[in-house]
């Protein structure tokens, strides 16, 4: 099917939903409760058509008031054409009731002559009815009502027109009859804390599957589909993401291959986020394009540690090879975040992420529905897919004691798994680093000692004689052959 048989529903992220947008001639209907944006929807569609005859038979909000949102939105509606149907005066029968339909029978329904006169004399490709479910007033029972709607959808069909109609879901007010006589259903729900756009039927081929999010901004409504991991892994260059450091590239065989994701874990203050921005720094340095998304410290923050270590993370940025996001508590949704990786990914060429705090990830996301750690796993399955070198940050809770490799149970996600770890030296708190686990090479199967300098990171030579580090008991086998004292 080709984008000439496709009409844009005016709404980037609805169209990436529906492979292009709505195929043209269809019967679709917007469905949702009060305040879900239906119109707003319909707006969209009708402003998208600018070399196109539109037309807006709106039965509920008059015309002005619909000026007015559109304008408010920044949609242009100017060029279209209101066959406005809403109650008024001049509507009302002898016995005071609101009639749109003739008095005919039921099996040969007609509509007014205005609705065909506008439309016969426009011939619009767009049609908006807002909203159809105002039609079940005008009918005596639902039999008549669906036959009239049937018969208003297959005149407007015969025209060449793409209709949107919008319905108001109501629990008293069933529109099920509705959803049978359209070629497409587009679901608005409340879920939690955010709106939902699902598009539970379509004549035609397969839409992704939903929900998705979406909300309604100063410019109108934004969608944000939901992330689809691809079935099979791109082919890309067999590559190594080196961290700059020999000693903790010989622990790692080289380094970080391309395509794999990674979990630098151990406990606050370890240094998982420094060691994780050495590899960034490098890769950023060699000009690959990548990027931090910092779910627990501050851009500034990270900025001014980068510097205190002599790492040149602010001119990378201002080069535009690496950029940093801060990520608010709350301030995405999940479709929003993963939209904004996909772009990175699809757009920017990214080809290096820094996930700094999975904790902080699990916080950071509204109404997310499935559990934050599911999120996090579709996106580093996606990133995998992609080709892009992960690194993901995360806290286990014990400093001493109990070792765990990660909090969150995120382990069947990691190809590599790299512990940081405090050990007590001379009664003082010291860092150790080693690998755990790495899926598609081989690695050092020893711990090494981790400082962080003025000049940038320090990995020492191999800990031969330091044991218990996995059991939570570190000690020194032999302190006297190493100077150190039991630990």
């Amino acid at each position: 099917m080709t984008t000439e048989d496709r009409l844009s529903t005016g709404i980037g992220g609805l169209d990436a939903i529906l492979d292009g947008g709505l195929l043209k001639r269809q019967n679709v209907i917007v469905r949702g409760p009060p305040g879900a944006g239906k119109t707003i929807f319909g707006l969209h569609f009708l402003a998208a058509g600018d070399d196109e005859d539109s037309l807006y038979i709106n039965l509920g909000e008059p015309t002005e008031y619909v000026k007015r949102t559109a304008e408010h939105f920044g949609l242009n509606s100017e060029t279209l054409r209101f066959l406005e149907l809403s109650p008024d005066e001049t509507r009302f029968t002898e016995d005071g009731t609101y009639s749109l339909f003739s008095s005919a029978e039921a099996e040969q329904p007609s509509l007014v002559s205005e609705v065909r006169e506008t439309v016969e004399e426009l011939q619009p490709d767009r049609v908006l009815i807002d909203p159809i479910t105002e039609f079940r007033f005008l009918t005596t029972d639902d039999h008549q009502f669906r036959t009239q709607i049937l018969g208003l959808l297959d005149f407007l069909k015969s025209t060449g027109a793409t209709v949107l109609m919008t319905s108001q879901a109501a629990d008293d007010l069933s529109d099920t009859d509705l959803q049978f006589l359209t070629d497409a259903v587009i679901n608005l729900e409340r879920t939690s804390e955010l709106w939902t756009v699902e598009i539970t039927k379509f004549r035609g081929p397969t839409s992704q599957r939903g929900p998705h999010a979406y909300e309604i901004t100063e410019s109108g409504v934004d969608v944000w589909p939901r992330l689809e991991v691809p079935k099979t892994q791109i082919d890309f260059p067999q590559e190594t993401v080196s961290s700059g450091v020999p000693e903790l590239d010989q622990l790692l065989d080289g380094g970080l291959d391309r395509g794999t994701v990674t979990f630098f874990s151990g406990p606050t203050g370890a240094g998982k986020t420094t060691t994780s921005m050495q590899f960034i720094q490098e890769a950023a340095g060699r000009g690959t394009q990548s990027i931090i998304f910092s779910f627990e410290e501050s851009r500034r923050t990270l900025l001014q540690r980068a510097e205190a270590l002599n790492m040149p993370i602010a001119e990378m940025i201002e080069q535009d090879v690496l950029d940093i996001v801060e990520v608010q508590p709350r301030e995405y949704t999940v479709n929003e975040l993963t939209n904004k990786v996909q772009k990175g990914v699809e757009e920017d060429g990214v080809e290096v992420v820094l996930i700094d705090g999975a904790q902080g990830f699990k916080q950071s996301l509204r109404g997310h529905g499935e559990k934050p750690t599911t999120n996090l796993i579709e996106i580093g399955r996606y990133l995998r897919q992609m080709g892009v070198t992960t690194i993901v940050t995360n806290e286990v809770h014990d400093i001493t004691g109990q070792f765990r490799a990660t909090e969150e149970q995120m382990s069947n996600l990691a190809d590599n798994i790299v512990f940081i770890r405090h050990v007590e030296s001379r009664g003082r708190l010291e860092k150790v680093i080693g690998v755990l686990k790495m899926r598609t090479s081989d690695f050092e199967r020893t711990l090494r000692r981790l400082e962080f300098t003025e000049y940038g990171i320090s990995v020492g030579d191999p800990l031969e004689n330091l044991q218990g580090v996995l059991t939570g008991t570190p000690e020194w086998a032999d302190p006297e052959s190493t100077g150190e004292t039991d630990g």
